[in-house]
């Protein structure tokens, strides 16, 4: 059996650049700790748009340009570049369904005990995902590492994290209210 941690979208713009927020740049040194001690495979995913964002579905309801793919705000945060990385997923929407495809596989081959996702955003992407990996995987132990993600903002991140305990996923480190 093996443990799976899901780093999402630990990028420039969503830390310290077009969406960045003070609750993401607190968690980078967290989640900088929890990838160079946590014991199984990695993943990332990097929110991946193209240079049309403006116009598509997502950029007429968030009209901020952001993760440009090969901009310096699409790629990982600095200070993660350098950790190690067993898969890395472009994801052109908030849940990727080609990440839940590679834990499938993963699971197939090794069974998995846990998957555990760190990152931001906690009420966009980190739950999107969190809920289509419990959808496909119900077996497997879904956890949250809430002390690792940020909201957009503190009172959504709350929210998501109440949320994916109602659907049996394990919030972790949640610190009281």
């Amino acid at each position: 059996m093996q443990n799976i941690l899901i780093v999402v979208d630990m990028q420039v713009d969503f830390i310290c650049g077009a969406l960045g927020t003070k609750e993401a740049c607190e968690i980078v040194p967290r989640v900088k700790e929890k990838i160079g001690n946590f014991d199984g495979k990695v993943i990332y995913t990097r929110d991946t748009h193209e240079a049309d964002y403006m116009e598509t579905r997502e950029g007429k309801y968030l009209p901020i340009p952001h993760c440009i793919r090969g901009t310096d705000g699409w790629q990982l945060h600095p200070e993660l570049r350098s950790l190690r990385a067993d898969l890395v997923v472009d994801k052109p929407t908030f849940g990727s369904l080609r990440l839940v495809e590679n834990l499938l596989a993963m699971h197939e081959k090794d069974p998995l005990a846990s998957v555990t996702l760190i990152g931001l955003c906690t009420d966009i992407c980190v739950i999107s995902n969190a809920m289509l990996i419990k959808a496909a995987l119900p077996e497997v132990d879904i956890v949250v590492d809430a002390d690792c993600c940020a909201g957009v903002t503190p009172q959504s991140h709350e929210t998501a994290l109440s949320a994916m305990k109602a659907c049996q996923i394990t919030v972790e480190n949640e610190k009281a209210t």
